[in-house]
């Protein structure tokens, strides 16, 4: 595909979202009806604020969904603690309310605008940020056209190309280096990543790791757990996370599997929390007791399935527990991330299915504080072998602390890759007088 052909089809998706922007309303109507969008701030997905604009510099931070707004923390933590404004934009219910739990009022929280043109001018006409981060993948065509018209940076941090987008994007060669390019900076999280995204046309490119790792383990609430391993008691656990329609399923069966012979608790904390009531019924119809989190049921000596489905509680969950199987990699493709687990001293198991987090595994394999298991059989194996073997498990534990530590740093070369972005940002922030502006 030509340039000049390029330039067409990417005029042709400005053209078709025009088009079809009197009709985002109905979609959006839809979406609400199914608990994917919030009722009360739909309007924010067409552009329009529902929160005043501070007065001085400001940098639009956007992370789709829950990983990815995890992962940023750190990062606006820093932005704030040089005294710029942060409004973080996310695409999920769910995003959302883990960015207000572990953020509170210290960033701004709007709904991302749809990559509708008039949405998105809108969005930019009054929040006029000084720059804009995205985080892992998020690449929109209308909005980073609209960003480069404004001269606005785009920039990518943590960024991450799964084989099946970067085989995607080669064959539209000319379109994806029309708008890769338009990038001002990309932070990749490896150097496979940095070298897919250099063939797409982006420049400069540089490496920093995972910034996730450099983040605080996930939060939980002490009483909580507190009163939850009181109820566990002595009983040995597992816990299945981050699970796809099919693992739930598989970890049903390791349980009935094992139960007779460790008498175990299983954990279950599916990605989907609004999944809960079709996965609570098909394990009450394979004779398994359920205790919910969302229902706050207590964990009782006859409770088979701990049914993980809040928002925000991983924390707790893997608290709970010492062997953790991280889904999407069974039933699903591309795997979950593996770090939280990792982080909180886990033993790792995940299936084969892994290739969006490829680096992060082949670096927990290495040092041998994770495993991979090719079936729901292999699963059950596993699990059994580590509550089992106490060496085994508590030597895949400290192997996983181990390499946390050292995978650090990312956090700070993403800064420095990111400083003639924010230091003059920076500089303006504190010489300029503290106001409000309503614009």
């Amino acid at each position: 595909m030509s340039d000049g052909l390029a330039k067409v089809v990417l005029a042709a998706y400005g053209w078709a979202g025009l088009a079809a922007y009197p009709l985002a309303g109905s979609v959006l109507a839809y979406r609400t009806s199914k608990g994917k969008e919030d009722r009360a701030r739909r309007d924010e997905r067409f552009g329009h604020p529902s929160v005043p604009r501070p007065f001085g510099p400001l940098v639009w931070v956007h992370a789709a969904s829950v990983g990815e707004t995890v992962a940023v923390i750190p990062l606006m933590r820093e932005l704030r603690r040089r005294d710029i404004n942060v409004l973080l934009t996310t695409g999920t219910v769910t995003s959302a309310e883990v960015a207000s739990k572990r953020l509170g009022d210290t960033v701004m929280h709007q709904y991302v605008p749809l990559d509708l043109r008039p949405a998105v001018r809108r969005f930019l006409d009054y929040w006029q940020p000084d720059a804009a981060i995205a985080v892992e993948s998020e690449i929109w065509p209308t909005t980073l056209l609209e960003l480069r018209r404004r001269q606005i940076p785009q920039i990518l941090v943590n960024a991450r190309m799964s084989d099946r987008s970067f085989a995607r994007w080669q064959k539209r060669q000319a379109v994806a280096e029309a708008l890769f390019g338009k990038l001002a900076l990309v932070i990749a999280q490896s150097d496979v990543d940095a070298e897919r995204f250099r063939d797409l046309g982006s420049w400069p490119v540089s490496v920093s790791g995972n910034i996730k790792v450099d983040g605080d383990a996930p939060p939980c609430d002490e009483t909580v757990l507190e009163r939850y391993r009181k109820q566990v008691g002595s009983r040995k656990t597992w816990a299945a996370i981050s699970t796809f329609d099919g693992e739930e399923k598989s970890a049903v069966m390791v349980h009935r599997a094992l139960k007779a012979h460790t008498g175990l608790l299983t954990i279950i904390v599916p990605r989907h929390p609004e999944r809960a009531d079709e996965i609570e019924a098909m394990m009450v119809e394979r004779g398994v007791n359920v205790a919910r989190r969302s229902r706050n049921d207590p964990i009782t000596p006859e409770t088979d399935i701990f049914l993980g489905d809040t928002i925000g509680e991983m924390g707790l969950y893997l608290r709970l527990t010492e062997i953790a199987f991280v889904g999407r990699s069974l039933s699903a493709e591309g795997g979950q991330n593996p770090l939280e687990p990792a982080m909180l001293g886990c033993a790792v198991l995940s299936g084969p299915q892994v290739s969006n987090f490829r680096e992060s595994y082949q670096k927990l394999l290495r040092a041998g504080s994770a495993r991979i298991v090719k079936d729901t059989e292999m699963l059950a194996k596993a699990v059994h072998f580590l509550m089992t073997n106490d060496l085994a498990r508590i030597k895949m534990m400290d192997a996983g602390v181990e390499s946390m530590q050292e995978m650090r740093g990312a956090l700070m070369a993403t800064l420095k890759g990111l400083e003639p972005y924010i230091n003059p940002l920076t500089v303006k922030a504190r010489l300029a007088p503290r106001a409000v502006s309503g614009t």
